[in-house]
């Protein structure tokens, strides 16, 4: 299954940039967001940003990874994951 995250750029230089999200960060290329700048939230899929999100969005969509990672670890415990 493949997933893309939100992240925050907190850093950027051309088509390069840095993310950061619950404590990690990764280099990512602009490439197909060119206009995303330091603060913007993007999606991040595949080492590429493909989308600036608004904090709202990015927020709920984090919660939602937040949640299915918790439910996930609770089937785990259970033996009941997949």
């Amino acid at each position: 299954m493949c997933l893309a995250v939100p992240a925050r750029i907190v850093k950027a230089a051309g088509q390069d940039a840095t993310v950061a999200l619950d404590g990690s960060s990764a280099d990512i290329s602009l490439a197909l967001v060119p206009e995303a700048k330091v603060g913007d939230w993007v999606l991040v899929h595949a080492g590429y940003a493909i989308t600036i999100l608004d904090p709202k969005e990015a927020k709920v969509t984090y919660d939602l990874l937040k949640e299915m990672e918790s439910l996930s670890a609770f089937d785990a415990q259970d033996g009941q994951g997949d």
